[in-house]
């Protein structure tokens, strides 16, 4: 069991590695950029949140209000990606 769960442990290490060298440092980013990048870390660990509380909660009408926060956040997400797109463009 033991085996398992390290293995594991060092493919999210290897995963994250990866992940961080595709990013642009923040020294190469100009205010904007830093802010935007600054916008979506808050936006996608708020939707970690919001999934994770999904994924547990029983209540019904909070389940609910959960899935429209669900739905605002990836709309949230979508624009954010569309106005880093565009400035990447300019």
């Amino acid at each position: 069991m033991a085996r398992g769960w390290e293995s594991k442990s060092v493919e999210s290490q290897i995963e994250s590695a990866a992940n961080e060298r595709k990013s642009p440092s923040p020294e190469e980013l100009d205010p904007a950029q830093l802010e935007l990048l600054r916008k979506k870390e808050t936006l996608l660990l708020s939707r970690t949140r919001v999934c994770r509380e999904l994924a547990t909660s029983q209540n019904l009408r909070y389940r609910e209000v959960l899935k429209k926060a669900l739905r605002d956040l990836n709309a949230m997400l979508s624009d954010l990606d569309r106005e880093s797109r565009s400035m990447a463009a300019s």
